[in-house]
């Protein structure tokens, strides 16, 4: 049994009181399952699942109420299999807090009795059998004895499975939350023990938005070992079809190289895409007069055609420092570094691609702000006519004179004269 963990004086009554409320509900929970199993009675399997959910609903209550620290020190006082009944009803949210808090060989005993969907969605193992990629189910670290695998993907680990595949395989993952704070003189380097890191930005397009993922690759004892936050399709892609066709890959090398060639097929997808929805947008601003509504609307669509096309600009070209990385470091084989150099090829048309695009984007872009000029114009120039129209009258303000000011002329006898 483990060592108990330390509790301060005062709880440790309360903590003896819930210790107490274990035992009883799981004594209560294994005589019941014991009378299940002895009935012979229609439906046996309906019941006793029903039973079960029963007598555990109330445990898991229990626990739902304690803390991490009173459920580390009830697991350790518990029986072996008592203690895995119990660890079974720990939420998933509570499994990693716990598990730190326990003893190294507890901790492990744990892990290795609870199969929970977790791991499963965190980790995927491939191995090479029959010249295919094959997927391997992993729930613990003992499952990776029994494996060689030559890719290791982690999608948004816990510390404690990041931990513990790294003892396991004799190396240090990284956490991918950090990922996008290292500087760029730190995302491509091989340490002391050999162990090659990138870390490399893939696209990720959806409709409701698009991002750049960062992703850290490992290539460590021939096996690459890959870290990011969420799913992406080019790892699907790349799974897919490693699954499908024999010989597609031989190494962990063969699998990161064809992660590139994925990316950059990805990436010229997208941009067809960009392409695709900058005609529609041509199309509404050149095809007739555009109102100051459909301007706001198609300036927002330019501006999201923009977005995603930096982003794909920007993709490739942490692709193509990757690979460039590679090829210096002649880590590649003569059959690697060809495909290394396709890779570029195809990655240099992409970038004019992204240059004529965002030319065409500059172009709609002062087009539709072209449009809101004429349209401001046309309301200044109603707004001028019909101010001048509702002007008042405004009287004669020719200056004349007074009849009294007027000069009379008279004659005399020396001539004409004028007298006021």
């Amino acid at each position: 049994m483990a060592e108990p963990l330390d509790v301060h004086p005062h709880a440790e009554d309360l903590l003896e009181q819930h210790l107490s409320k274990v035992q009883l509900l799981l004594s209560r929970h294994r005589r019941i399952e014991d009378l299940v199993h002895r009935q012979d009675m229609p439906h046996h399997d309906l019941v006793e699942d029903l039973v079960h959910r029963q007598n555990l609903t109330e445990l898991q209550r229990l626990l739902e109420g304690l803390a991490v620290a009173d459920i580390a020190r009830i697991l350790g006082a518990l029986p072996e299999e008592d203690r895995v009944v119990t660890w079974q009803q720990v939420s998933e949210e509570r499994c990693e807090p716990i598990l730190e808090i326990l003893p190294d060989d507890l901790r492990e005993e744990l892990v290795g009795a609870r199969s929970y969907a977790s791991v499963r969605s965190m980790l995927n193992a491939f191995e090479l059998k029959n010249g295919r990629l094959s997927q391997v189910q992993v729930d613990s670290r003992a499952d990776l004895a029994n494996i060689k695998p030559i890719w290791v993907d982690l999608v948004a680990p816990s510390p404690f499975v990041r931990a513990w595949v790294g003892k396991y395989f004799d190396l240090e993952l990284p956490d991918p939350a950090d990922l996008t704070d290292l500087e760029a003189s730190a995302r491509f380097y091989v340490d002391d023990n050999g162990e090659v890191h990138l870390h490399s930005d893939f696209l990720l397009d959806t409709d409701k938005a698009s991002r750049n993922v960062a992703v850290a690759f490992i290539l460590h004892q021939d096996i690459l070992f890959s870290v990011r936050q969420e799913e992406l399709p080019v790892f699907r892609l790349q799974r897919l079809r490693a699954r499908t066709q024999p010989g597609y890959v031989s190494d962990g090398m063969d699998v990161l190289l064809d992660l590139y060639a994925a990316d950059a097929e990805y990436s010229a997808d997208a941009l067809e895409d960009v392409y695709a929805g900058l005609e529609k947008v041509g199309k509404r601003v050149l095809g007739h007069e555009v109102t100051d509504a459909e301007a706001a609307k198609t300036l927002a669509a330019i501006a999201a055609e923009e977005d995603l096309n930096g982003r794909i600009r920007r993709n490739v070209l942490d692709t193509r420092r990757a690979l460039s990385f590679l090829l210096r470091s002649r880590f590649l084989s003569p059959k690697q570094q060809e495909d290394a150099r396709q890779i570029l090829r195809d990655i240099e048309s992409l970038d004019g691609h992204t240059s004529f695009l965002f030319g065409k984007i500059n172009f709609l872009m002062d087009a539709t702000v072209g449009f809101i000029n004429i349209n401001q114009n046309k309301i200044v120039k109603i707004f001028s006519v019909v101010s001048v129209g509702l002007l008042p009258p405004t009287p004669n303000t020719r200056p004349t004179r007074s009849r009294t000011s007027m000069p009379v002329w008279r004659r005399s006898a020396s001539g004409c004269s004028a007298t006021r």
